[in-house]
């Protein structure tokens, strides 16, 4: 019996050590460059008052919209999609493309603007990306997308708002 909880232990210790190894350590150069953000003192309520439901959810909770609910899948204009939390600017029009998943897609992002971390949320790890100015949630990325960057970075489309040039 006692070797039987040292085994388990030892799993359980190994999962957490392991665990800990994929959470996200201190912040990156981009998320650090917004460290004194008025945006980062926004609090919650001031949040869910400035924000729609969805939005909110998404950005601030991690919630993930309905594929294909999000008009920003048809949009095909010239422009700059950015953060609907704070207006940073996260992508433009020509990284766009139709991955077929239902969610806004991108090959590219303006890197100096986003954060990264691991999310286990489904179970299995992916990178989740992020404002770095108001740390609002927009979406994963994933290694399936086109040339030139192989990255396909899909997008709650209510997180995002698009700019027209």
């Amino acid at each position: 019996m006692t070797q039987a909880l040292s085994r388990r232990h030892l799993l359980l210790t190994a999962g957490a050590v392991g665990l800990n190894a994929c959470t996200p350590g201190p912040a990156d150069a981009s998320e650090r460059r917004f460290a004194s953000s008025p945006f980062r003192r926004i609090t919650e309520a001031r949040w869910r008052a400035r924000l729609p439901r969805a939005s909110y959810e998404v950005l601030r909770h991690e919630a993930t919209e309905r594929p294909g609910s999000s008009p920003l899948n048809g949009e095909h204009r010239r422009g700059t999609y950015v953060c609907r939390g704070c207006g940073l600017p996260l992508f433009q029009s020509r990284w766009k493309y139709d991955s077929g998943t239902g969610w806004p897609s991108f090959h590219d992002v303006i890197s100096a603007n986003i954060g990264t971390k691991t999310d286990f949320a489904i179970g299995i790890p992916r990178t989740e990306y992020h404002c770095a100015r108001c740390l609002g949630h927009q979406g994963h990325i994933f290694d399936d997308g086109p040339r030139p960057t192989g990255k396909r970075y899909c997008n709650n489309g209510v997180a995002l708002q698009f700019n027209p040039v």
